[in-house]
């Protein structure tokens, strides 16, 4: 028996797509888009139409609890009740906060499913009551440019994508859009049927630069440098409305003495882009309105990502693109959504004087116990941190050590579960309620069952519900349905919910956040939010929590020649999906020809890739689609495509960025011989 039913794509990308699921004799036999939501508007990428199925019903799946019998790491486990793998959490945890305290617990989890349910409610609950350590997860991705916006233009909502349709210059600027930001490609396409120029900032020569009038190859980490030349190539044209600028922007002269401290042909060198495709590129934003620039979570990700993202939202700014359809920023839709975190996961339950940890430190301070109160308690869920996370080694090292006490839950038996002691076996977002709020797009959507949960697996908010129990923890809020959770999540008074509850959104139908003011358009219905009220690039925000009140460039310095760019790929969000047969292949890592040449490569063949914090080992693909002195291999994949259990996050720094502490994964910086594998 088979039946279609609405749902929604719940993994860490911008577009959130609404989905139909063919349900045949109780499995996910097929998911395709659907058109509830006209962004995504039935379109959805192959990797989510061809692996979910494996991912939910395959063999890689956890469909019962689990106890640690052999050597971490060895997935050497056997079956368990649940009460006694909850029985086996309280007991590891309760030994800890007797001889540590509960700060000596955290929490380790990440953006595995968006559903405000399954992403963090019932569990932040729970650890905030329990007094663990909080964790600071936005640096691992999101929260640099997170900072830059805020404390240039406030909680202000920005330009949302279906508005590109109208704009006559289109900039995507960091942003993998085939990948990672799919839905973004066909509005690019209509745009430029109508006669709009596209542009495409990028160190590799991505699929949409293929359709671009202009690709600029800029160097990583060196896009603020582009920023200051366009700055002042758009000045001498003339092209800076300073009338505007006098009126709405504050710290005009700061940000332009920082761009005049080099020349075009300085500028030029530093940031790997020649001087003519400045200037042009300059000319086109000039005589261009609307114009239009998507910035990608790409710019962000090395030690001058905030500040680089800073210096591109001056080129908006300082020439007035805002106030017309199809003009400014897209920034994304966060501040669109009537969210009500404190309602939903209860800050007020931390005990006063609970620190904070950095998820890029977790690994180290696992490792080298280099903090007051050790962390000795882990729980890993939504998260696949020894694939993910920076200095890869680290992080296996310290998740080997026999007296730290490892949790895991999680759909699939993830690298980072065979560290586990316990495992509990999550549910997927098809066997389970809840509400989604996109992060690239105003749409929110609610999604209910598609199928029971798989063998012994229950939903996050339910195991947290268990837990608390467990933990003696009694009062109503550790017991709230995931109908009462789902109205803690949002305001249901807002009027753009059209008067239903956040738990009563029909399924299969998706409530644009933009309906009160209609589209936005920035500077006509919405204005920053900042404490001037001006486009702040002198931000005292940015100087009290970073020490960064303007955008400066700051050199890396480094013994390594070559920068390694690990974006996203066609087969995995993240490490999602790594766990199928589909994705056991070792991805190639891709190098210019002028670099293979000076290293007598030869394409095909495997390369050490490596820097003093580790060694990747990867078939070489020479192509001219990366630019001299960069190489180029996707994140995500998982052990089993390596010989010796390490992907290109151990070559990762845990440096941090200008803002928000944030991981500088494009930092990093290697050398590439050949060699036979170990």
């Amino acid at each position: 028996m088979s039946a279609e039913v609405a749902s929604v794509c719940p993994l860490d990308c911008p577009d959130t797509c609404s989905l139909t699921v063919t349900v045949s004799d109780g499995k996910i036999a097929k998911v395709r888009g659907s058109k509830a939501n006209p962004l995504t508007n039935g379109v959805i990428c192959n990797k989510v139409s061809s692996s979910y199925p494996d991912f939910v019903h395959g063999g890689n799946r956890l469909t019962t609890p689990l106890r640690r019998t052999g050597p971490k790491g060895t997935g050497a486990f056997e079956p368990i009740s649940w009460d006694q793998a909850l029985d086996g959490v309280f007991e590891g945890f309760s030994r800890i906060i007797d001889e540590y305290g509960p700060q000596a617990i955290t929490p380790l989890n990440y953006a595995g499913p968006h559903g405000m349910l399954a992403g963090g409610s019932m569990d932040l609950r729970f650890f905030h009551k329990l007094g663990a350590s909080l964790l600071m997860r936005s640096p691992l991705c999101g929260g640099v440019k997170s900072s830059a916006f805020k404390g240039t233009f406030g909680a202000m909502a920005s330009m949302q994508p279906e508005q590109i349709v109208h704009s006559k210059l289109i900039i995507v600027w960091g942003n993998n859009v085939t990948f990672s930001n799919l839905h973004l490609a066909p509005l690019i396409k209509k745009a430029k049927a109508q006669g709009a120029k596209l542009v495409v900032i990028d160190p590799k020569k991505i699929k949409i630069a293929e359709q671009a009038d202009l690709y600029l190859p800029v160097k990583p980490g060196m896009d603020i440098i582009l920023a200051f030349a366009l700055l002042l190539e758009l000045e001498k044209l003339g092209a800076f409305d300073h009338r505007f600028i006098e009126e709405h922007v504050q710290g005009f002269e700061d940000v332009m003495a920082e761009a005049r401290k080099r020349d075009l042909h300085e500028a030029s060198a530093l940031c790997g882009v020649a001087e003519e495709d400045i200037k042009l590129l300059a000319r086109l934003y000039k005589d261009a309105s609307p114009a239009a620039i998507s910035v990608g979570n790409g710019i962000e990700r090395n030690q001058n990502g905030g500040n680089s993202i800073r210096a591109i939202y001056a080129l908006p700014s300082f020439c007035n693109k805002f106030g017309l359809l199809g003009g400014g920023v897209i920034g994304g839709a966060g501040n669109l959504f009537p969210k009500t975190s404190a309602k939903l996961v209860r800050p007020d339950l931390v005990p006063e004087g609970t620190r904070s940890l950095n998820i890029i430190d977790i690994g180290r301070h696992l490792a080298e116990d280099d903090l007051d109160i050790p962390l000795k308690g882990v729980f890993i869920y939504n998260h696949n941190p020894v694939i993910v996370s920076p200095d890869q080694n680290a992080m296996k090292k310290g998740l080997s050590r026999e007296d730290i006490f490892v949790v895991g839950c999680d759909v699939a038996m993830t690298d980072s579960m065979q560290y586990a002691d316990i495992i509990l076996p999550a549910a997927t977002h098809f066997e389970h309620d809840d509400i989604f709020c996109a992060y690239g797009q105003p749409y929110v959507q609610r999604a209910e069952p598609a199928i029971k949960p798989v063998g012994q697996s229950l939903p996050n908010t339910e195991i947290f519900r268990r837990l608390a129990a467990r933990f003696g923890f009694t009062d109503d809020l550790f017991k709230a349905s995931d109908k009462q959770l789902m109205d803690d999540a949002l305001d249901p008074e807002d009027p753009r919910l059209g008067g239903c509850k956040p738990s009563e959104i029909p399924v299969g139908k998706a409530l644009s956040m933009e309906s009160d003011v209609g589209q936005v358009i920035v500077f006509k219905n919405t204005f920053p939010q900042t404490p001037s009220g001006k486009i702040e690039f002198r931000s005292p925000y940015l100087e009290e929590q970073f020490g960064q009140p303007v955008p400066v460039y700051n050199p890396l310095e480094t013994t390594y020649p070559l920068s390694l760019v690990t974006p996203s790929s066609n087969k995995l969000t993240n490490s999602t999906f790594g766990g199928i047969d589909q994705n056991a292949d070792v991805p190639f890592v891709e190098m210019h020809p002028e670099d293979a040449t000076a290293r007598n490569l030869t394409s095909g063949h495997t390369v050490r890739v490596f820097n003093d914090l580790g060694e990747v080992f990867l078939p070489l693909k020479i192509t001219d689609a990366v630019r001299p002195g960069v190489i180029y291999s996707p994140k995500g994949s998982w052990f089993k495509t390596t010989p010796n259990n390490q992907t290109v996050s151990a070559l990762a720094p845990t440096s941090k960025a200008d803002l928000s502490f944030g991981a500088c994964y494009n930092d990093c910086r290697v050398e590439v011989e050949g060699s036979k594998q170990p």
